[in-house]
């Protein structure tokens, strides 16, 4: 046992004649530890990305909301009377009458000629 730890502390294991097995397996370990911070990286990246976007939507919702509100009083029709006055255009008196357009039958080019 105490040989075992204290060739493990020499690291003989990378010495021995049988070392490229052992190398190949610390390479292999080396690899996928990178290949794991690589990706951690690229999920964090995309989560504060997601987090960002998040933050974007909320604040055109709200402007959207805001822009939305200060239409509906614009469209209001005291609003509009009130903007028509200060141009001294005054609202009819008068309500509007519809007018209904009768339109003519076109003749056939038979019934034309009888």
């Amino acid at each position: 046992m105490k040989g075992g730890i204290y060739n493990l502390l020499k690291a003989r294991f990378l010495v021995n004649e049988d070392a490229t097995k052992n190398w190949r397996f610390i390479v292999f370990l080396i690899v996928l530890a990178i290949i794991m911070i690589a990706n951690t990286n690229h999920y964090e990246q995309k989560i504060f990305r997601i987090k960002e976007l998040t933050n974007e939507v909320n604040e055109l919702r709200s402007e959207f909301v805001d822009c939305r509100s200060q239409l509906m009083k614009l469209r209001m029709e005291s609003t509009v009377a009130d903007k028509m006055v200060q141009k001294k255009i005054f609202p009819s008196s008068v309500p509007p009458v519809k007018i209904k357009v009768i339109k003519e039958e076109e003749k056939s080019y038979f019934k034309k000629l009888w």
